[in-house]
């Protein structure tokens, strides 16, 4: 009798480029695919084709995509390309990526999970019907994530109502479009139900969460729950309390009803860390970037907000050398940000983005003042951030442990709830006091603060 052999299961590479709010496109994207019985490839090569999911929002990001698109072609030769720099026109009705790259098999915008699904089976048919029951590693309704599993972006909203002069997201992704509350909560319950000990909030604009739908009540667990952002920080917060999990909101503009969410920090529903994207101080720099927020205002916004939470961390990006800015405007933003005493600042000198409005506005810097401005903001940036981080020495922080060695025997890496991963600093673990002590990457432990190492700290677990 003989036996029946089942062809291997068909691979897939996939490469995800630019921010979290892409990274989630992907996660769709890939728990699609598990469902479907695909396989992924640690390698072009040993890939039967590839997906890149690219980033499109400025020069460097969009060379970026183009050469990694070119490699999975050069290594492998059957790429779809997906994401922000997909949307971008080329000539002749086509795309930019196509006049680049014209055998790509094809090429989709953001958001774009059936799209690509639907490429994938022309070129690679999949081997059997979805059930997602049957995705391998995934977390239930929340799908597969391309994060450690003890922490999780959560995008809560696609797409961007404002229409800043230095951006081209809303070109690409659209209007502000809230997913609905009991859809967001769903996903979380089923994220801290898994493992995950830290939710990371994320959107465009996540102060404008409901707005599109004018806050309309939604459902969850029974009882309604308006689509806003207060009652959906609260429904995460005790969402979260059973599991011990942090909520980390990003992305945050500083509208005057985040006040509202600052006494949920102080009484430590979420994590007491505001991602507010400031770019700018001085009021004729923002009024230029039509930024919807006023920068009078931010100073004492903040102030009112370490008053309401003195534990409150703070990290934003700004942007040097934009269109027009003179030297006072910027000394305006070197003395914002010694008195504003970010926790954490990045900073881009000014970029052109092709279809950006302000490539068209007079005063262009040349491009080595502008990456001076950078520089010399950065200095002073990092000194707050290093002053700030030296009054920490001698505290005792709860850790999240990322990573551990030898079950920590000599040392670890973690965060504190000041560090968002891969974009702040990290809290270096020496070993425990206590030889019986263990660390377990995922879980939390206590230290106390020794010193300082750059933008980290240096811990020993007690």
């Amino acid at each position: 009798m003989s036996e029946t052999i089942a062809a291997p299961a068909p691979r897939i590479g996939f490469v995800s480029l630019g921010c979290p709010k892409n990274l989630t496109d992907s996660e769709l994207i890939l728990t699609q695919l598990s469902a479907e019985g695909y396989q992924t490839s640690k390698t072009f090569e040993g890939a039967d084709l590839v997906v890149v999911n690219t980033c499109g929002f400025i020069d460097d990001a969009v060379r970026e995509s183009l050469d990694t698109i070119g490699e999975a072609l050069a290594d492998n030769g059957k790429v779809i390309v997906t994401g922000c720099l997909g949307a971008k026109a080329g000539k002749d009705g086509g795309t930019l990526v196509q006049d680049v790259h014209p055998s790509v098999l094809a090429v989709t915008g953001p958001q774009a999970t059936q799209q690509v699904m639907d490429a994938v089976h022309r070129h690679l048919p999949k081997p059997h019907d979805p059930f997602l029951d049957l995705v391998p590693g995934a977390f239930g309704a929340a799908g597969l994530k391309l994060t450690p599993r003890h922490y999780a972006y959560l995008k809560i909203s696609e797409g961007c109502n404002h229409r800043c002069t230095f951006c081209i997201i809303p070109s690409m992704r659209g209007d502000l479009v809230s997913r609905p509350i009991g859809e967001v909560l769903k996903e979380a319950q089923a994220l801290f139900e898994g493992g995950v000990k830290e939710l990371l909030i994320i959107s465009q604009d996540t102060s404008a969460y409901g707005v599109d739908v004018k806050y309309r009540t939604g459902f969850w667990g029974g009882r309604p729950v308006r689509t806003r952002l207060q009652e959906l920080v609260q429904a995460l917060g005790e969402l979260a309390a059973p599991h011990g999990a942090w909520v980390r909101l990003h992305y945050v503009y500083p509208y005057p009803h985040v006040d509202e969410i600052v006494p949920l920090m102080a009484e430590g529903k979420v994590l007491p860390y505001l991602d507010v994207p400031l770019q700018h101080s001085h009021p004729e720099v923002l009024r230029r970037m039509k930024r919807p927020a006023s920068g009078e205002k931010n100073l004492e916004r903040i102030e009112r907000w370490r008053a309401m939470c003195p534990e409150i961390v703070i990290r934003s990006t700004f942007i040097a050398g934009f269109p027009g800015e003179t030297e006072e405007e910027f000394q305006h933003l070197l003395d914002f940000m010694r008195a504003a005493r970010i926790d954490r600042a990045g900073c881009f000198a000014y970029s052109p983005v092709a279809g950006a409005a302000a490539n068209q506005l007079p005063g262009m810097l040349p491009a080595e003042l502008r990456e001076e401005r950078r520089a010399r903001f950065m200095t002073v940036a990092e000194q707050v951030s290093m002053d700030k981080l030296r009054e920490r020495v001698g505290a005792t922080m709860q850790v999240l442990v990322d990573s551990a060695p030898a079950l920590g025997r000599r040392g670890g890496v973690g965060r504190s709830y000041a560090d968002a991963p891969e974009i702040d600093g990290v809290v270096q673990l020496l070993p425990p006091e206590k030889a019986s002590k263990t660390l377990k990457v995922g879980s939390f432990t206590r230290a106390r603060i020794v010193g300082t190492q750059g933008h980290d700290l240096v811990a020993v677990p007690i």
